[in-house]
């Protein structure tokens, strides 16, 4: 059965006018335009989205 993503405001967002949202996955994340949610979203299997914060909080991005 699918179930909605609860999305959730990026804490990286620098305003409220310029939203990322983040929503948790069981292997995975998933990110969408706040401004435009219905538009959908992208997934990313677990080992990408680790792969991508480890590279935020490491600056390199």
């Amino acid at each position: 059965m699918y179930q909605t993503p609860k999305f959730r405001k990026s804490s990286y967002s620098a305003t409220a006018n310029d939203c990322v949202e983040v929503a948790d996955f069981p292997r995975g994340a998933a990110v969408r335009d706040s401004k435009h949610p219905a538009l959908g979203h992208i997934a990313f299997p677990a080992s990408e989205w680790h792969a991508f914060l480890s590279n935020v909080k490491a600056g390199r991005l």
